[in-house]
């Protein structure tokens, strides 16, 4: 080991996890220092939401490669006995021309100010506050801030993530000269940031103590949603001081379906948790064989295969969706897809016509509250367009519209586009169970119908749940897979007819949380063995 400055990426043996237990309360997530300023918050009287929300703030200073105050949020909680959700994802642009885009003139922008949608974040922050909160934002939020003024050790995991933008951006800034904004901040030194190595991010802290002082108003009509109106305008985007004065989050419904006695519960378009809902609806009509057995993994893949084809199809802006959730989680419409399951991979088509990088967190306290958050810059730093002085990091969500005319996600102005981060719930008998969530693109909502089959046919506890080999559908009959899943499995599934690929890249599986209560009150927690996951107990 010498001097100390070991290998952080060098691991020659599995590791195991046991269960985190307690009673007082529990915040689980993905990075050690995000967790334990949720627990402190605990401590100091806050209740799971409050918790949650000082999680949330810190993630986006620990790990601003997988999220950031400029990206969006949904959250899932129960409270007072009742189910909540809450939707704060924003809109495209008002004075958005998607013309050349739409008439394929130019390519729709990858990167920079103009893939840039309403930030949902602060306003989400805000919102659970005032709700459902005990504390004031501007302590909730303090910790999170401190640490970005004071710097912290940035983890092999999450130096990854700098190291790949870095890259990535390098050969970008030609084409998007306002990717300088992210060097200044991120990589001052012109060179990316390494494990161990310490970052503090001064503008960052300042945006936080403004956000938590003005409870979001600063962001959206003050100093901070002047500062994006500037730089927008500056790099000829479309965002305006205007769209972000009229954001306003959506408290929302879940959505759920009943699985085997279990209400599996997730949020309404325009995310896509719908999506494995479907597919757990189609595969209660299935038989399924061990929890480790070729047939049970291909009928899953099956499932999820035909649940993204309806998906891709007809998941928008609520508000411009013509195909209902209750139509898509129909019984009927369940058994029409699982009827489609048989011995042969398949290339899923919808079978319903319409006319037309992330983070998450897990929340509970002594008094019952739970709740299930995601939020998320999407493809990992997002735009990379960052406004300096108030560290925001801008997401890039407006990829996740198409250009194909008539479609019903096409890109346009005011309009919220498919968006991949989704939180989740169970419940049994009326009753809180708990939230769980795998964040990671379109790898979401496989990984909540893997944890979720896991535990609920298998048996298995909720770290067992995280720790089990993962596969990913990408497309077509491409599927990845974890090389801990035996090679008598992949052979199977490569018989009939899978395209499998195995991989070494931990990221493309996702990185998940689970927060169980049972009927005496125990809190049971499992976290992600795939990143710095940590579960932090009282």
């Amino acid at each position: 080991m010498g001097d100390a400055n070991c290998d952080t990426g060098a691991f020659h043996y599995a590791s195991r996890r046991e269960l985190a237990v307690g009673k007082n309360g529990m915040v689980a997530t993905s990075h050690p220092l995000a967790a334990q300023v949720g627990l402190d918050i605990l401590k100091r009287g806050g209740n799971a939401i409050d918790a949650a929300i000082a999680t949330a703030a810190t993630l986006t200073v620990v790990e601003p490669g997988s999220n950031g105050i400029g990206g969006d949020s949904f959250s899932i909680l129960w409270k007072d006995g009742e189910l909540h959700g809450l939707n704060s994802s924003g809109p495209s642009p008002e004075g958005l021309d998607p013309d050349p885009y739409l008439t394929k003139e130019k390519d729709f922008p990858t990167f920079g100010i103009n893939a840039v949608t309403v930030p949902g974040v602060p306003a989400g922050w805000a919102a659970l506050s005032k709700k459902h909160g005990k504390l004031p934002l501007k302590e909730v939020l303090e910790p999170a801030a401190k640490i970005a003024e004071e710097g912290y050790v940035i983890t092999n995991t999450v130096s990854q993530a700098f190291q790949r933008t870095f890259k990535r951006f390098s050969k970008e800034k030609d084409n998007y000269p306002e990717l300088e904004s992210w060097f200044k901040v991120f990589a001052p030194e012109g060179t990316a940031k390494q494990a161990l190595d310490i970052i503090k991010l001064p503008g960052h802290a300042r945006g936080l103590r403004l956000i938590g002082e003005t409870e979001a108003d600063a962001f959206y009509n003050g100093k901070i949603a002047e500062a994006i109106d500037a730089f927008s305008r500056r790099h000829g985007g479309s965002l305006r001081l205007d769209d972000l004065k009229s954001f306003q989050p959506e408290w929302v419904d879940p959505v759920s379906v009943d699985y085997k006695g279990y209400q599996v519960w997730e949020m309404p378009p325009n995310g896509q948790g719908i999506v494995a809902l479907m597919a757990l609806n189609s595969l209660k009509h299935l038989e399924l064989a061990g929890k480790d057995d070729a047939e049970t993994l291909h009928k899953q893949i099956e499932a999820i295969k035909l649940a993204f084809a309806d998906g891709n199809l007809t998941i928008a802006d609520p508000e411009r969706m013509t195909v209902s959730a209750e139509e898509l989680l129909s019984e009927r419409y369940a058994k029409e897809r699982a009827d489609l399951i048989g011995h042969d991979a398949i290339d899923a088509v919808p079978g319903i016509s319409d006319s037309s990088g992330t983070v998450y967190l897990a929340a509970a306290d002594a008094d019952g509250n739970m709740i299930s958050y995601i939020q998320s810059n999407y493809m990992g730093f997002g735009s990379g367009a960052v406004i300096p002085e108030f560290g925001i990091s801008l997401n890039n969500r407006a990829v996740g519209f198409t250009n194909e005319k008539g479609h019903v996600n096409t890109l346009t102005p005011a309009k919220r586009p498919f968006n991949t981060i989704i939180p989740a719930f169970l419940t049994k008998e009326g009753q809180p169970m708990g939230p769980f969530g795998v964040m990671g693109g379109h790898m979401q909502p496989q990984g909540h119908l893997q944890v979720i089959q896991s535990m609920i046919d298998f048996g298995l506890n909720p770290q067992d749940a995280l720790d089990k080999p993962r596969w990913q559908w990408v497309k077509g009959r491409k599927v990845l897979v974890e090389p801990e899943i035996p090679f008598s499995v992949l052979t199977d599934l490569k018989r009939r007819g899978h395209d499998i690929e195995v991989t070494l890249e931990k990221g493309q599986f996702g990185r998940g949380q689970i927060i169980l209560r049972n009927k005496n009150g125990v809190l049971i927690g499992g976290t992600e063995p795939r990143t710095d996951g940590t579960v932090a107990v009282w």
